[in-house]
Order: C-alpha cells, then sequence, then structure tokens
C-alpha cells in the first residue's frame, strides 16, 4: 500500500469520527505532518487537485452521498415488498441491484470526501509554512 492509500485511510478514519471538519483537519494535519515528507505531500496535493470533482453528478455524490443513493435503495425496498407480496423471485433482482448501486455510490462518495479532506488538510498546512517563512 503506497502512500497515497494510506493518507486516504488515515482520512477515512477521521470522518469516522463525529467532530467538525476543522477538528479533524487538526487531527490530520499531525498524522500528515509525522508520516508523509514535505515532497510527498505536494505530489499527493496535486494528484488529489487533479482527481476531485469540480461539478457535476461527481460534485453531488461528494457531498450529498445518501441523498444520492436514497433512489437506489427505495428501488431495493420495492423489489424486497414486491418479491414478498406477490411471490416473484425475479423482483429480487431488483433488491440485489438496488442495494448494490446504492452501497456503491455511498462507498463513491465517502472515498471522495476523505480526499477532499486529505486535499484541505494539506492546504491547511502550506498555509501554516507560509505564515512561518
Amino acid at each position: 500500500m503506497g502512500q497515497y492509500e494510506r493518507t486516504i485511510l488515515m482520512a477515512e478514519d477521521e470522518l469516522t469520527e463525529y467532530s467538525s471538519t476543522l477538528r479533524k483537519i487538526e487531527k490530520l494535519r499531525v498524522k500528515i505532518g509525522l508520516s508523509v515528507s514535505r515532497e510527498e505531500q505536494q505530489q499527493l496535493k496535486k494528484t488529489l487537485m487533479a482527481e476531485l470533482p469540480t461539478g457535476g453528478i461527481a460534485k453531488t455524490v461528494e457531498t450529498q452521498r445518501q441523498t444520492a443513493a436514497l433512489p437506489f435503495w427505495g428501488i431495493a425496498g420495492l423489489g424486497l415488498l414486491f418479491g414478498i407480496a406477490m411471490a416473484q423471485p425475479l423482483d429480487f433482482l431488483f433488491t440485489l441491484g438496488g442495494g448494490a448501486i446504492a452501497y456503491k455510490i455511498q462507498q463513491w462518495g465517502w472515498r471522495m470526501q476523505a480526499k477532499r479532506l486529505v486535499l484541505l488538510t494539506l492546504e491547511e498546512i502550506d498555509d501554516r509554512i507560509q505564515e512561518r517563512a
């Protein structure tokens, strides 16, 4: 696992805690400062700026991943309901398909949110370095 993946996993760990974005950035800044060299930070920042969305559906999924996945959870629920109520096994395919799509959308949004947190942290580190210089 490369430095890029480890940094994203650190951000995902921070996302699991209930705290403000500033607190998450503060805690992640210390972790990144200890484990990632300055050159790797700059390379990571360039990579993240190229990867993260600036608009469209990807930006919506990043900021509202649960809302974007909700229609697919609904399809999964209706497939389950109709499959049980009408005894139609084919309706269970909608349950599996809708659930899988909803899960992947939420996973994609979670990953993009972690990447955004890393990018914000790296920018905050740069700002602190500029203040000291």
